[in-house]
């Protein structure tokens, strides 16, 4: 990690012109202060002061007065700057007057997660396959959703300039210190998948936020508009951020989740783990599923998760449990496929990372597996088993009703993120839609 002085060495060198520092609103939302570079060493010693009054669930105007607080690891150059534009990016957590971590940040509360795994001599680490669609743009500078240039199927090499983009994509995240294991097409038309290499959750978190701006830019040069909409168009299947959880010791970095003579090869941690997320599956929805929109993808669209259940092999399943080749049980983990890209990475990671240790806690029973055999074989039991929300609404009413998902997100963020979310949900229920214009003007 670099320190403040070869940060300021680096701008030197590097003729950068101009630091962002970014933070996020508890919609997940990228914020930006701009500062001349040479206003950076100011910077670190007392942070950047700034007004939050009007930030998406931050302050009253009472307590407005807010500090960036830059973590000098997460200094990068942006690629796409150069010249006399040149900028280098800074992630902040937001802290009080008094140097305290603001209660209403979301990167805070997944530190303060972390902090509470740590005690527990744990270490949690996560990994992201995220799917988006490129979309072509009018000459107004608007996306064209029902255009499909890009007819490449799954996996399929897709003509220029979708190859070209999706190398420049590859070449900025590298850039970035962001690494990718490999990116390919999805089933949609348009559609497409970067896996990230595994990492700390806090670093993962930060590179989810950075690879949205810088996959946005990136398609924009090319006239193409990069949408992470959980579903954009009926006719077009859902994206989702399906996320690879392991926990790990804090001294020797052994993957805790592994257990070779165990059927699944899940030890008892990883079982408690699973069990806890399960549990709070429903309420967790809330924020991984975080848009109105996002239950047009749950339950409906292609491998998309309704079923509270998890298998090793069932691509419904909410939780799987990818296989590991003998000598590879380092790489045993969970995969949760109900999150997608729009959710807010960090407050989803520390909901995901609080309902696990609530399961290890508690010891909490695992049930069974439901592998897709299992399912035709028992309808019985498939009335019993749970299943995620249908609408926001929903999600929003069994987020109020579980204690550990409220404390995962802390009184001041929860009662703030489930107003906007209902007052989101609010405003969608009142509108009036095309499709049921076209069903009921003429035959009522």
């Amino acid at each position: 990690m670099a320190t403040e002085s070869e940060i300021l060495e680096t701008v030197h060198e590097e003729g950068v012109q101009f630091v962002a520092l970014w933070f996020t609103d508890i919609t997940g939302l990228v914020k930006s202060v701009m500062i001349p570079a040479a206003e950076l060493p100011n910077v670190f010693d007392n942070g950047s002061h700034f007004d939050g009054s009007a930030i998406e669930g931050f302050a009253r105007v009472a307590e407005s007065d807010m500090v960036l607080a830059p973590d000098e690891s997460s200094f990068v150059i942006l690629p796409w700057t150069e010249g006399g534009d040149k900028t280098a990016r800074l992630i902040c957590s937001v802290h009080t007057q008094d140097g305290d971590p603001f209660i209403g940040d979301p990167r805070s509360l997944l530190v303060k997660a972390l902090d509470q795994a740590r005690e527990m001599n744990l270490r949690f680490k996560t990994g992201m396959e995220l799917e988006f669609f490129l979309f072509p743009l009018d000459t107004a500078g608007s996306p064209i959703v029902g255009t499909h240039r890009d007819i490449a199927g799954y996996f399929d090499i897709p003509d220029d300039p979708i190859r070209s983009i999706r190398r420049s994509m590859l070449t900025v995240l590298r850039e970035l210190g962001i690494k990718v294991d490999s990116t390919h097409s999805e089933t949609g038309q348009g559609q497409h998948e970067i896996d990230f290499q595994y990492d700390d959750a806090l670093r993962s978190a930060d590179n989810i936020l950075t690879a949205r701006i810088a996959l946005k830019t990136i398609a924009s040069k090319y006239g193409y508009y990069c949408s992470f909409m959980p579903r954009p168009h009926v006719d077009l299947p859902g994206s989702g951020m399906h996320t690879h959880q392991s926990l790990h010791d804090l001294k020797s970095g052994v993957n805790l989740f592994a257990h070779s003579e165990s059927e699944y090869g899940l030890s008892e941690t990883a079982s408690y783990f699973l069990a806890g997320q399960l549990e709070h599956a429903r309420a967790m929805c809330a924020v991984l599923a975080p848009l109105v929109n996002s239950y047009k993808r749950l339950g409906t669209s292609f491998e998309a998760p309704v079923n509270v259940t998890w298998a090793h092999v069932n691509r419904s399943a909410l939780i799987r449990v990818p296989s590991t080749a003998p000598g590879k049980e380092y790489h045993t983990r969970l995969e949760l496929r109900c999150p997608d890209p729009t959710a807010n990475p960090y407050l989803a990671m520390a909901v995901m990372l609080q309902a696990g240790l609530d399961g290890i806690r508690h010891q909490m029973p695992l049930p069974d597996p439901m592998e897709e055999t299992l399912m035709q074989g028992a309808p019985g039991r498939m009335r019993q088993i749970k299943v995620l929300p249908n609408s926001l609404e929903e999600a929003l009413d069994a987020l109020s009703d579980d204690d550990v998902i409220l404390s995962a997100l802390g009184p001041y963020v929860s009662d703030r993120y489930i107003a906007a979310k209902r007052q989101e949900y609010d405003e969608y229920s009142r509108q009036v839609s095309e499709w049921e214009v076209e069903r009921y003007l003429s035959r009522f």
